[in-house]
């Protein structure tokens, strides 16, 4: 979301000189490619390996209850255990809901982590913390930007592109509390709002859409003496560093590679039925596409499903059944999770690509009851992540709660092991310092290590 004071005009008399620099390119090119390629400028002698490794985030906002997905606790009170059964996967000892018996075949396929907790007691600063290593702010109002850089930031920063001529970081759609902070907004994601399961999908920023060829050819020459105009009359050598930034973000309106990623329409068409003609089935299908064409990191906010009332995982008594909603819900999650695993394994791509399904928080394990209906509050200090690929030890859970799942028993996991255990996956040092708003560095992390269990 975006500040509500975003809309009001800027006094242009106020625009700073580098602004201005950078209008016409920024004009131009739809939605700021060229800011979204900055990142490109910090990673040119980045480490082999960071090269080939990426992650795919399957955000459940709203914080999926780990009482009905991967904790479950058959033998809890009934005022703890809930409607659901675990049912057995593919690896001894290691069980799951009923719900989700796809995903149960490739236990061998998949980790938990089931002993994740912080304190964050909300949606957005929950997020913050899960997505920075830094406690976000208890008061949550507009706007939604994150007082330290996230994963997504501090990689593109980093590491920039793997492949030229692909967007190296992709939302589809932003994740709420997303943002560069400090590092700035060429570090966010470049977005895909529109849902890859219509006919009409396309991606503006990818395509020349309402013009042809000859006639983006005719601008590209107004433009460059444009940019012979604006070389004469700066002194600074900022245009040296623009021009390669531009070079950039023509390349990738008018190549190949992105413009192909994005082409879901040309997957087979039952690899697309197994991933599910709805608006989550084929984002994930459209991720794993630019995972393999280079992007470094692309998350899917899951959405609402068909005949489904919640529009998040949010599961409160006081808005709708939480059991009724799950069963909704939770096929779908199978579908596509499940579709992913093999997709990816089919590809040989296991070692490289990271899958993660988790939200920022889970819900509590008491159940509570709001006239007649059943539902779970917000709660953080016991969570489940899901993980899949990354060339890491498959077929475990890592960490255990008690048998009411509102204690962690063995092995506390804090977000930041998870960001360090990310990290450590993409390549990013985690001694890297950024200086903040006022200039003091600081630690991408500052405490947090690389879960043992996985690497």
């Amino acid at each position: 979301m975006t500040s509500q004071h975003s809309s009001l005009p800027r006094c242009i008399g106020t625009i700073p000189r580098r602004s201005f620099l950078r209008a016409g390119l920024v004009g131009w090119s739809t939605l700021g490619l060229v800011d979204l390629l900055r990142t490109e400028s910090v990673a040119a002698q980045q480490p082999r390996t960071a090269r080939t490794k990426s992650m795919i985030l399957l955000w459940l906002w709203g914080g999926p209850s780990h009482m009905e997905t991967f904790d479950l606790k058959p033998n809890a009170p009934p005022e703890f255990r809930g409607e659901f059964d675990p049912i057995a996967t593919s690896v001894p000892g290691l069980q799951i809901s009923e719900h989700l018996p796809r995903i149960a075949a490739l236990g061998d396929q998949f980790a938990l982590v089931r002993s994740v907790s912080h304190d964050s007691p909300g949606h957005v600063n929950s997020t913050h913390t899960l997505m920075t290593g830094y406690p976000g702010a208890a008061v949550e109002m507009p706007p939604y930007a994150p007082d330290h850089p996230d994963l997504f930031a501090v990689a593109g920063k980093m590491l920039g592109s793997r492949v030229d001529g692909m967007p190296p970081l992709v939302s589809m759609p932003r994740m709420r509390y997303q943002g560069g902070a400090y590092l700035g907004s060429a570090q966010n994601p470049f977005l895909v709002t529109a849902d890859p399961s219509t006919d009409k999908f396309s991606v503006p920023n990818t395509s020349l859409s309402d013009i042809t060829r000859p006639q983006f050819s005719r601008r590209l020459g107004l433009l460059n003496e444009f940019d012979q105009f604006r070389r004469d009359v700066d002194t600074s050598g900022m245009m040296e560093s623009l021009d390669e930034f531009q070079q950039k973000a023509v390349s990738m309106l008018t190549g190949e590679a992105a413009r192909k990623a994005f082409d879901i329409g040309s997957e087979d068409p039952r690899i697309r039925d197994r991933y599910g003609r709805h608006a989550v089935g084929q984002r994930c299908l459209l991720a794993r596409r630019l995972v393999e064409a280079g992007s470094r990191i692309v998350s899917i906010d899951f959405p609402t499903v068909p005949g489904q009332k919640a529009f998040s995982w949010d599961d409160h008594a006081s808005v709708w059944n939480i059991f009724e909603q799950m069963k909704i819900r939770l096929p779908v999650l199978d579908q596509v999770v499940s579709a992913l695993i093999e997709d990816i394994h089919a590809r040989g791509l296991q070692d490289d690509v990271l899958l993660v399904v988790m939200g920022e928080m889970s819900h509590t394990p008491r159940l509570s009851n709001f006239k007649g209906q059943p539902g779970r509050e917000h709660w953080g200090r016991t969570m489940s992540v899901f993980l899949s690929g990354g060339g890491m030890p498959m077929g475990q859970a890592v960490g255990e709660t008690n048998h009411k799942g509102d204690e962690v028993l063995r092995r506390l996991v804090t977000p930041n092991d998870l960001l360090a255990t990310w990290y450590k996956h993409l390549g990013v040092p985690l001694d890297i310092q950024f200086p903040d708003h006022a200039g003091r560095p600081t630690p991408i992390l500052p405490d947090g290590q690389p879960i043992r269990e996985l690497i």
